[in-house]
């Protein structure tokens, strides 16, 4: 049903000011500048998933809906999208699973050049998806992949690496991710240290990281998804990259997988708390 990540969405206030973040992180060039429906976006395609950085813009649907998110809970990530090989017939299963969702319809944005992009889009319903705003996309309608952000110099980002999701309910999120939208569990582990249990669910060339803390200090409801690691292959040349185009990126340590090396970029880029990740060899 579900192949890959399609794109994760960002709301941002300032569009320009998003975009010149993101490509300085991710040291790549947006291969799209349009918008429609009261909206405007930019979209960084790299080689798993696309970034779309939204905000409003004029009178349009689109728009009122990105524009309530960002009143309600400010600049951040509203969107997870995912690929599945057909919509309507994701749909179908996902009710028989208990999992309300619209009606795949067409969605449409215009390049600043007039060009146009068009998808097959279908909505969760989100007290059905824990609360997160959960997509469902056809891939494209001729068959061939978007292209690639062109590299604007060395040690660009590669691909996402993972992105974080926050639940204070666990099994709730087991049932959902892996039951009903039948992405594929990998690892179910408490870490002590952390203080949290993590539920790690492939999805394509990414991971989906469900992220419970053991001894929440309030339970809420709702779950929200909270940052975004994005893997390199070399995190020291990255970093050296980023602190040069003026970004705030931490100093290179090892990460939780043998082999890996991290860092974060604490100011620079909105949206998501923002990873780092060099792998080490992946378990097969």
């Amino acid at each position: 049903m579900i192949t890959a990540i399609d794109h994760i969405a960002l709301a941002v206030r300032d569009l320009d000011a998003a975009v010149d973040g993101y490509r300085r992180l991710l040291g790549r060039e947006p291969n799209w500048l349009g918008g429609d429906g009261g909206a405007r976006h930019a979209w960084f395609q790299l080689d798993n998933m696309a970034l779309d950085i939204i905000t409003p813009d004029g009178a349009g649907a689109f728009g009122d809906v990105i524009r309530a998110h960002l009143q309600r809970h400010g600049e951040g990530i509203w969107a997870i999208a995912f690929t599945a090989s057909d919509v309507a017939a994701a749909v179908k299963q996902l009710a028989r699973r208990g999992v309300r969702a619209s009606e795949p319809g067409p969605t449409r944005s215009t390049h600043i050049d007039g060009r146009k992009r068009y998808w097959t889009t279908s909505s969760l319903n989100p007290d059905d998806a824990g609360g997160v705003q959960i997509l469902l996309v056809d891939p494209p309608r001729d068959g061939q992949p978007w292209p690639r952000s062109p590299a604007s110099g060395e040690a660009a980002v590669q691909a996402l690496d993972h992105v974080v999701i926050h639940t204070h309910h666990p099994d709730r999120a087991l049932g959902l991710y892996g039951a009903k939208l039948g992405l594929e569990l990998r690892v179910d582990r408490t870490v002590a240290a952390a203080g949290a249990r993590m539920l790690f669910f492939t999805c394509g060339g990414a991971v989906v990281e469900i992220v419970s803390e053991l001894n929440p200090v309030s339970v809420t409801q709702i779950d929200r998804c909270d940052g975004l690691a994005w893997r390199v292959g070399d995190a020291a040349a990255t970093q050296a990259r980023l602190l040069a185009a003026g970004l705030e990126p931490s100093d290179v340590r090892s990460g939780r997988k043998p082999g890996s090396k991290v860092f974060t970029v604490r100011e620079g880029v909105v949206g998501a708390p923002t990873l780092i990740i060099e792998q080490g060899v992946r378990a097969a």
